[in-house]
C-alpha cells in the first residue's frame, strides 16, 4: 500500500482459517501479481484491476492501481479501465480478455442470449489453451480474493501518523 494509507479489517480475518487463506495463497502464488505468466504481465495486471471494479473491492483497487503504474500500463488506460470499451486503447486480444473476465466475474449476468461460449470464441481467437488457463486463473484467483477482502472489510484509511520519539 501506499505510505498514506493503511489496511484495517473491519469485519473479518481470514487468516484464522487455515484452509481458506491456504486455498488463497495458492492462488496468489500461481496468478498473482507476482507470478511469472505466459501471458503479458500488462494484460494480467489490467485484469486483476477490472474484476477489482467489477467486485468494488476498495483494497483490491488500492494494490492493483498501483500495481499497474508500475508495470508500466499508460496512465490513460488505466485511468479509463472503468468504460475501456470507449477507448480506442486496447489491442484487439486485450478487449477480447477485458471482456472475458467481466463475463467470467458476472457469470450469473450470462443468459442463453448472450452465451458465454461467444466469449470463449473472442479469446480463443487471440490466445492459445495455455494462455486461456492463465487468463481464467487470473480471473478466478481475483475474484476469491476480492470475496476474501470484501468479507474481511479490509478498507483502506488514512495511515496514522508518525509519533515523534526523543531519545
Amino acid at each position: 500500500m501506499t505510505d498514506d494509507v493503511q489496511i484495517m479489517n473491519r469485519r473479518l480475518d481470514a487468516s484464522a482459517n487455515e484452509a481458506l487463506i491456504g486455498m488463497a495463497r495458492t492462488g496468489a502464488d500461481a496468478f498473482g501479481y507476482t507470478a511469472e505468466l505466459r501471458i503479458d504481465r500488462g494484460l494480467a495486471q489490467l485484469l486483476r484491476l477490472r474484476v477489482s471494479q467489477l467486485n468494488n473491492c476498495t483494497y483490491c483497487l488500492n494494490l492493483h492501481y498501483r500495481a499497474a503504474r508500475e508495470a508500466g500500463i499508460p496512465q490513460a488506460k488505466i485511468d479509463t479501465l472503468t468504460a475501456w470499451w470507449e477507448t480506442e486503447l486496447h489491442s484487439q486480444a486485450e478487449q477480447a480478455a477485458l471482456r472475458y473476465a467481466e463475463a467470467l466475474t458476472r457469470a450469473a449476468d450470462t443468459d442463453h442470449d448472450a452465451s458465454f461460449q461467444r466469449f470463449h470464441d473472442a479469446l480463443a481467437a487471440h490466445f492459445g489453451p495455455e494462455e486461456m488457463l492463465e487468463i481464467v486463473g487470473v480471473v478466478v484467483n481475483m475474484n476469491v480474493w476480492t470475496r476474501i477482502k470484501l468479507a474481511e472489510g479490509a478498507m483502506p484509511g488514512p495511515a496514522a501518523p508518525e509519533q515523534n520519539r526523543s531519545a
